[in-house]
């Protein structure tokens, strides 16, 4: 694969798959923010969690809530080897 090219695995998703991600509720002291973050994170790409995002912010959600330990979602995926890339939506998404 040409390195210009970005690699692109399963199909698109629709808005609507991606807001499912907000249906997420904790079953701890995590803040519900915190816990949609997360599945978000974990579940959809790069550029569907960008997306993602909009919706998140738009619904209300802190992009800082935090567990019960006081970290945030950028706390936890400081030290993860893509962690640059989101980082920079979520700060972004801070305004």
């Amino acid at each position: 694969m040409r390195k210009d090219k970005k690699q692109v695995i399963g199909d698109e998703i629709g808005d609507e798959q991606i807001k499912l991600f907000l249906d997420f509720e904790p079953v701890d002291a995590t803040s519900p923010s915190l816990h949609k973050l997360v599945k978000a994170y974990r579940g959809l790409r790069i550029d569907d969690f960008e997306r993602f995002l909009t919706f998140f912010v738009a619904a209300g959600y802190d992009v800082d809530g935090k567990d019960e330990h006081g970290q945030t979602f950028v706390d936890q995926i400081r030290d993860q080897r893509n962690a640059p890339e989101y980082i920079e939506l979520i700060e972004k998404a801070r305004g």
